[in-house]
């Protein structure tokens, strides 16, 4: 090792023990503006998911260098970066159970919110929050065209939505959110166009028409009528993303510091990372996450508490007290994992950074 990453990772234990989570702010700062650039020259706004970083900190970082707003994927995350001055909000998923216990109302009186539907059921819950608010609410249809996770299949049924929300006092009707596959634009594109066609039918206009997805960056520009993206992970970067071949490991900003605690045998280790930290997602990747200092070696199988190391492939290997730097399989999960992140840069410690947003269930 280098002697400034020998030094950081001595000043890293020494402050906060380990396993820690580290981000690099200069690659922060690199990879917000990258994704700003791509889509200013795809002709769309910038909308970032804050569910990957979970700080209003870094949300006014990406806001600061020209998004237009952020995207939520919980209503508890959307109070946080209230509570925090950020205003413009999209929450990118139904919102039952934060509907019906109140808290959505609660919200929404404080300021308005777009919202997204896919059913009748979460449409009532949520005019019955918005007339608690006495607010109304905006609410945005999703749309699903490849994915097979949430949306509706075809645009009648979109349409059908689209007029339930016309007909509620309680309800505005603004727009369309689609999360296609990487391989699926061009569904999404014949998607899109009828729907146009049924909205004009009804006397409506889609207004705003997001995409999302890091991957799919390779993809921004390409919807025609689309007037803005949500990408997350981009501002850290992972494993998936390497493999997507829309990062390298110099764009991922995000890494557990995990000291080797073990060497019961010639061929294996433990680190004191295990599920708990990086998370038991493999993301469809072999392993749990790569180690830098040592690529060869594998993290195989988890305990709570300890990542089991293959180090059958490693010429060299490492020794019980040494600390390594993994970039996880899925960083959105195992920042959730973690209070702080410790900020660096040029290889000296700068600030902790609260994850604010961490543990948002609702």
């Amino acid at each position: 090792m280098t002697r400034d990453t020998s030094t950081l990772k001595t000043a890293i234990i020494e402050n906060f023990g380990t396993p820690c989570a580290v981000i690099d702010l200069n690659v922060v700062e690199r990879n917000i503006k990258r994704a700003q650039i791509l889509c200013e020259n795809a002709g769309v706004k910038n909308r970032p998911h804050i569910k990957t970083h979970k700080s209003p900190l870094l949300a006014k970082m990406q806001i600061a260098a020209g998004a237009k707003g952020i995207t939520c994927q919980k209503l508890g995350e959307a109070e946080v970066m209230a509570n925090n001055g950020i205003t413009d909000i999209i929450i990118a998923t139904n919102l039952l159970g934060a509907a019906r216990s109140g808290r959505l109302a609660s919200l929404q009186r404080r300021m308005p919110l777009k919202v997204c539907s896919d059913n009748l059921v979460s449409l009532a819950a949520y005019s019955d929050a918005a007339r608690e608010a006495e607010r109304v609410l905006d609410v945005m249809i999703e749309c699903d065209t490849g994915q097979k996770r949430a949306g509706v299949e075809t645009p009648r049924e979109a349409v059908a939505l689209a007029q339930v929300i016309r007909n509620d006092p309680m309800l505005n009707f603004v727009g369309l959110l689609f999360y296609p596959s990487k391989d699926s634009w061009p569904q999404t594109q014949v998607f899109l166009d009828e729907m146009v066609t049924g909205l004009a039918s009804v006397g409506y206009e889609p207004g705003i028409v997001s995409t999302g997805g890091t991957p799919n960056f390779a993809n921004v520009g390409k919807l025609l009528g689309a007037t803005e993206h949500r990408a997350g992970t981009s501002i850290f970067n992972d494993r998936m993303m390497i493999k997507d071949g829309f990062a390298t490991q110099e764009n991922c900003a995000f890494s557990v510091y995990s000291s080797v605690v073990s060497r019961g045998g010639e061929e294996r280790g433990i680190l004191d990372a295990g599920s708990k930290t990086l998370t038991s997602d493999t993301g469809g990747l072999q392993g749990f996450g790569l180690i830098l200092e040592y690529p060869e070696a594998r993290i195989h199988k988890f305990a709570e508490e300890h990542g089991f190391l293959d180090l059958s492939k490693c010429t060299n290997k490492p020794v019980v007290g040494d600390i390594l730097r993994v970039i996880p399989n899925h960083v959105c999960v195992a920042v959730n994992m973690f209070d702080q992140l410790v900020a660096v840069r040029d290889g000296e410690i700068i600030e902790v950074i609260p994850i604010e947003a961490r543990g948002m269930l609702v």
